[in-house]
């Protein structure tokens, strides 16, 4: 029987309740503009602490607040490259040392560089390293 109380209208899309008699907390309009020459306005609380900027509704750039202090400057940490990262690690005398063994073992001929016999140009990094022993 409830089934047929129901039929004919659309639940999920039609609210029955009212605005009447209900306070709504205060608002104030807030205006922001774009680089792009866009304006609009966002409705917040009179409590709420106030972005300075926001997404444009119109071409989706960051508009500013109009009258309002720009962003602040965040001061984030330079990139750290690898060569930071490995200096972390090692002082320079080490990667010296490091780089004359590693030398001394390619001009030994200890290393054979075999070049795989489907390679077809520098492109396509199919160059491996090959021992002596193992062949």
């Amino acid at each position: 029987m409830s089934e047929r109380a129901l039929r004919g209208t659309r639940l999920v899309v039609t609210s029955y309740e009212t605005d009447r008699g209900i306070d709504l907390a205060p608002r104030q309009a807030v205006e922001y503009a774009c680089q792009n020459g866009h304006r609009f306005e966002m409705p917040f609380s009179v409590e709420a602490e106030i972005p300075p900027e926001w997404e444009c509704k119109a071409c989706g750039a960051m508009a500013l607040l109009v009258d309002g202090d720009g962003p602040e400057e965040k001061k984030g940490k330079p990139a750290r490259t690898h060569w930071d990262m490995l200096m972390e690690r090692r002082t320079r005398e080490e990667l010296e040392e490091v780089l004359a063994e590693r030398l001394a073992v390619l001009r030994s001929g200890a290393m054979n560089i075999a070049v795989h016999p489907m390679w077809r140009g520098p492109s396509a990094y199919c160059v491996f390293l090959v021992s002596p022993v193992t062949g």
